[in-house]
């Protein structure tokens, strides 16, 4: 299974307004007919993720010039989701993670390996290993805190 997620829809999801620079607004992965879709809606429209959805984030919509901070390199993730394999604290960190390392085609989901469905198994090529991460609902892995321990593992310079 790859993902393919594509950049911020240019309007919002719920309402059609346009997103403006450096506005915040909310991503949700949802399951769709044809597989995985991603919907983005701006900050007064966002009641909370959709009953499909597997995974949500907050974000600032890019200025039209803004660059942007550049990624972390794979091998740095990789050190970290391996880093956080024993800290069941940090659960949520490690899933939002290894579906960003799936994103961005380090990982392969390989099936889901728990017996309730509970569990991803995750191939690296690059590595030549496995990884099990536990599957978190939307609002386990929407935590206090997450997503600014995600931002900092994942993207360098100024947004970490």
């Amino acid at each position: 299974m790859d993902l393919k997620l594509h950049r911020p829809q240019a309007a919002c999801a719920r309402t059609g307004r346009a997103f403006v620079a450096h506005e915040r607004f909310h991503s949700a992965l949802v399951r769709a007919a044809g597989g995985l879709e991603r919907i983005d809606v701006c900050d007064e429209a966002w009641q909370g993720p959709p009953p499909e959805a597997i995974a949500c984030w907050q974000s600032t919509f890019p200025a039209a010039h803004q660059a942007g901070p550049s990624l972390a390199p794979p091998d740095v993730l990789l050190d970290a989701l391996e880093g956080l394999e024993e800290n069941r604290d940090e659960e949520p960190l490690r899933y939002l993670l290894a579906l960003q390392l799936v994103r961005r085609r380090v990982l392969r989901i390989v099936n889901d390996a728990g017996a309730g469905g509970d569990e991803l198994l995750l191939a690296c090529r690059k590595r030549d290993r496995e990884y099990r991460v536990r599957s978190l609902s939307p609002g386990e892995a929407s935590a206090a805190g997450v997503e600014e321990k995600l931002a900092a593992l994942l993207w360098s310079g100024d947004a970490a």
